[in-house]
């Protein structure tokens, strides 16, 4: 329903009144404000809008009382999330700051529910007029692009219903009102006019969606807002362009008709899907200009080939002057052109070819590895690739491989060399067949034909040259028997000189016989032996033995040959075998007897193993194959080295005796068996059983020997000491068996002096150590001087003799010698600690 327009003479009342209400409106602006909704809110829907300005001018923070609702700045209100009003009626407040000024307002909204009437203000006239439809309601709006005006231009008009009710006065927010771009549109706030104030760019602003408000004097709003949409309608203001300003195209030579070359892409900034966008391509020129090679498809730019005679040999580069226009190709539409560029791959579609037809060249003979021609091809392909690199064949000719022929890889020419010597009294020329094709496959295009391979002649002239006596074969083979004796004649090695044919005048000279079994007849070169020919010698391999020869000529010219002299194998050696044999008892019972024969194969295997009847009690010989035998200990055997006779026969019985020195020993590897450790330990085993009698027989002994020892004392006529040199103690200070009962005539002297053990130095004085040390051999000297007995501690101990205890109470007689009480204090003691010693030896 239309709002009743004022009369023209009122128009000062009007303005009086509405500044009235602006005042009324400022002054509570910070008050209660009223806004209908509906009592179902869907999340992120837009409340209403208030003039937070009006309130407080400068607010630097904005909040809301209830998390229901959130405040923009510009004082439009959305719910947090979907909300349904239980009641009619539902308030919170706007808090509003100034961090500057220290100042705060408040505003309250109050929101009711649509149902209940709210009446504030009415008019004066109390007359409600009927509608049948409203008015407040989007309406479809359309801007065209690039408008000429006038402006401002009238786009629309809104109104609502409860102006019928109230003074509404509208205002709209959103893109081209309060922000990018500003001020493209306003709106009459009392009429509701909605005005555009310049012309707009579809491709920059498609559409401007757009809020409208309706609210009272007092801010109270009784609709909800209005959302707009200005849609901007296309103008065909832009021409269509070529998407890439370079664009190369690459297409096989010879290809087929219909061929894509590829797809131009043109770009219209106009509305897509509409005319203004419809785009048509056409070549407008091609260069070279004939005969026509291309098409392109209107709709797709798709460029395709039309003909068979794309040739790169005869143009490699095509341009394309295209155009591409919208508007589906009206001739009205806009237009732009561009050039594209099309390039040739090269295709192996042409063959090489010689220059000439004949070629002649001539070599010496007996050269080799030397270049005699250069042959050159012509080639119209791409150059430095594939399909112009020539590749050359030998095709007749050369059956004795006496050519080789190569592609020069700078020139591309063929270069032919003799790699084995040409004989010219065999052959004074020879003519060669050469044929040249690409190193890449020929391409079989539509309109080529398959080649014929390129062929040409050479012709070699062989050059005569006095040359040096040939030894050909290189290697000659002879045989002799085995065991052949000194003096006798072999044959030997023949050259010859190619220009007689003959080995007359020729002179042999032997290079190589590494143990000098020959000497060679200087004119025949025939051998004869100066040692007997062993064929087991370390010179022979294989049963094969080598002599180098040279033949030299008159003119010095030599060549140099090899005789192999093969020797037939003569059973002349036995079988022989490791004497050295170990059975560990405890780990294994038997030792392998692994023979070797000498000579080869057919004088050796299967060997027959005997033992000797001696020894067939204690031992037994059990064949494992035709190399190797068992050899056992019919019983437990003490631990020794036991000599044990056997007979080896090889196939055909040449027989060799041998005696084995078989270890019997008890160890976990047969290299950890020693047998003289093993007698040590039983030795030891011997002594500690031996070592008690010891001491009980020289406590019943320790009288009689002592008497002997001072009796002997006292027959000293003249003071003398006597150094006698012994060497070492084999058995390393363990005790050891003696069956001797008293002193022998040995010790019947009149001074004695008993060895001291200082590593078979004589000199005693050197023996000094601590006697009983840990983990040492202690060294002792026993000296009887002057009548008295000395113990030296050679590890560091006191030195004690009978002279250094007198103060104990030992009685010495007038004569100098002592008695026999003293004697057995003096060693008793110590024979104890000998024996403590002893035992402590042997454990360790």
């Amino acid at each position: 329903m239309a709002v009743a327009s004022a009369a023209p003479g009122s128009l000062f009342c009007k303005q009086l009144l509405f500044s009235l209400l602006v005042l009324i409106l400022f002054c509570d602006a910070c008050q209660k404000i009223s806004l209908q909704v509906p009592s179902h809110l869907q999340a992120e829907s837009l409340v209403g809008k208030v003039n937070l300005k009006e309130c407080l001018q400068s607010a630097s923070l904005i909040r809301s009382s209830d998390p229901d609702f959130r405040i923009l700045k510009d004082g439009s209100i959305y719910t947090t999330h979907d909300l349904i009003l239980s009641s009619q009626r539902k308030s919170f407040s706007i808090f509003l700051s100034d961090s500057q000024k220290q100042e705060q307002k408040k505003i309250e909204i109050v929101l009711e529910a649509r149902g209940k009437k709210v009446s504030k203000k009415k008019r004066a006239k109390d007359t409600v007029l009927q509608r049948n439809k409203r008015r407040w309601a989007p309406i479809p709006c359309s801007l065209m692009e690039n408008s000429l005006g006038p402006f401002p231009q009238h786009v629309q008009q809104v109104q609502s219903d409860a102006a019928q009710n109230y003074t509404i006065f509208y205002s709209i927010s959103g893109p081209g009102v309060d922000k990018e771009p500003f001020n493209l549109f306003f709106i009459d706030k009392d009429s509701g006019d909605i005005f555009c104030t310049r012309s707009i760019d579809r491709e920059q602003y498609q559409e401007f969606p757009i809020y409208a408000y309706a609210t009272t004097a007092d801010g109270y709003a009784p609709e909800y807002p209005l959302p707009l949409l200005f849609k901007v309608e296309d103008d065909n203001d832009n021409a269509p362009y070529f998407e890439s300003k370079v664009t190369i195209f690459n297409v096989p030579e010879n290809c087929r008709i219909g061929t894509s070359v590829g797809k131009v892409t043109a770009i219209d900034l106009d509305e897509p899907d509409t005319l203004h966008t419809r785009l048509k391509f056409k070549i407008l020129q091609q260069i070279p200009d004939h005969p026509k090679h291309f098409s392109v498809h209107p709709d797709t730019g798709v460029i395709s080939t039309t003909s068979l005679l794309l040739d790169r040999e005869k143009c490699d580069t095509y341009q394309l002057i295209m155009e591409v226009r919208d508007m589906g190709g009206q001739p009205f539409g806009l237009f732009s052109t561009g050039t594209i560029t099309i390039s040739l791959e090269d295709e192996n579609d042409n063959a090489p070819y010689f220059t000439e037809t004949a070629y002649f060249t001539e070599v010496e003979e007996n050269r080799i590895d030397v270049e005699i021609l250069r042959m050159a091809v012509h080639d119209v392909d791409s150059p430095f690739t594939p399909h112009s690199k020539a590749v050359y064949k030998i095709l007749q000719g050369n059956e004795n491989g006496n050519f080789k022929i190569s592609t020069d890889p700078n020139t591309n020419e063929g270069v032919l060399c003799v790699v084995k010597s040409l004989n010219y009294e065999a052959h004074h020329q020879i003519i060669l067949k050469i044929g040249v094709v690409n190193e890449a496959q020929f391409s079989n295009s539509p309109n080529s034909q398959p080649p014929t391979m390129c062929t040409t002649t050479v012709t070699v002239k062989v050059k005569d040259s006095d040359e040096g006596p040939e030894c050909q074969p290189p290697v000659k083979v002879i045989q002799s028997k085995d065991g052949l004796p000194a003096g006798q004649e072999l044959l030997g090695y023949k050259a010859m000189d190619p220009e007689t044919r003959s080995s007359e005048g020729l002179r042999y000279k032997k290079i190589g016989d590494e143990d000098d079994w020959f000497e060679i007849n200087e004119r025949t070169g025939d051998l004869k032996t100066i040692k007997v020919l062993d064929r087991e010698s370390k010179f022979v391999k294989n049963g094969q033995y080598n002599v180098s020869v040279v033949a030299t000529d008159a003119d010095g010219r030599s060549c140099t040959g090899t005789l192999v002299v093969l020797l037939e194998d003569h059973n002349d050696h036995p079988p022989q075998i490791n004497k050295d044999v170990t059975i560990c008892q405890h780990h294994q019972d038997f030792a392998l007897l692994q023979p070797v024969d000498a000579d080869g194969p057919e004088n050796g295997p299967p060997f027959e193993f005997r033992l000797d009847n001696s020894v067939n009690k204690l031992w037994a010989l059990e064949k494992k194959d035709d190399n190797t035998a068992l050899l056992r200990a019919k019983q437990q055997l003490d631990y020794n080295i036991y000599n044990v006779p056997i007979e080896i026969k090889d196939k055909h019985g040449l027989a060799a005796k041998h005696v084995l020195s078989v270890r019997v020993c008890d160890c976990t590897t047969p290299s950890e068996c020693n047998m003289a450790s093993a007698t040590r330990e039983r030795d030891i085993k011997v002594a500690k059983v031996i070592l008690g009698k010891w001491a009980i027989l020289a406590m019943v002994l320790g009288s009689a020997l002592l008497l002997c020892a001072l009796f002997t004392c006292f027959c000293v006529t003249a003071k003398r000491t006597v150094k006698k040199c012994f060497p070492d103690d084999v058995a390393q200070q363990n005790l050891i068996i003696s069956n001797t009962e008293g002193p022998g005539e040995e010790v019947m002297e009149a001074n004695i002096r008993l060895p001291t053990q200082t590593s078979n130095v004589c000199d005693t004085s050197m023996s000094v150590g601590t006697l009983g040390g840990q983990g040492v051999k202690t060294q002792q000297s026993f000296e009887m001087v002057k009548g008295g007995y000395t113990l030296d501690s050679s590890k560091g101990g006191a030195q004690q003799t009978l002279e250094s205890v007198k103060g104990a109470g030992l009685g010495v007689t007038d004569t100098g010698r002592y008695t026999y009480t003293d004697w057995h204090s003096f060693t008793q003691p110590r024979l104890g600690e000998e024996s403590i010693r002893g035992h402590t030896l042997i454990k360790n």
